[in-house]
């Protein structure tokens, strides 16, 4: 949860009342559509960066 709060804050310039607002479901398609985004605007970059939903959480 921490991660997509972080990435949506991030480029939406949120604050975490905001994010923290959305439900789950939400929060996860604000992430797919900013990653699809980013991938339309570094179409150079798909191959090489993955979605944040595919990126595993590191412990």
């Amino acid at each position: 949860m921490y991660r997509e709060m972080a990435f949506i804050s991030y480029y939406f310039h949120w604050g975490s009342k905001e994010v923290m607002e959305l439900d789950h479901m939400s929060r996860r398609k604000w992430c797919n559509e900013i990653s699809q985004i980013n991938q339309s605007l570094n179409p150079s970059k798909k191959e090489k960066e993955k979605s944040i939903l595919e990126m595993k959480a590191s412990r």
